[in-house]
């Protein structure tokens, strides 16, 4: 279950760059009414490791179809 449900983010047919998927993830959240503070603390744990770890933490945070 996604930390916050409410936010949903595309992945499939999408831009697969790290950078593109944290600024999309980051923009969701952002219109999902997330503060800065909590997209920042997204942000350090999603480049915290490689993109097996950026791709697991998106999952956790947001839905993603």
């Amino acid at each position: 279950m996604a930390k916050y449900e409410h936010v949903t983010v595309r992945l499939v047919d999408e831009d697969g760059n790290a950078f593109a998927i944290i600024g999309r993830v980051s923009k969701a959240l952002r219109r999902g009414g997330v503060s800065e503070s909590i997209i920042e603390a997204f942000r350090n744990e999603a480049t915290a490791g490689d993109y097996d770890h950026l791709l697991q933490v998106v999952t956790e945070w947001v839905n993603v179809k």
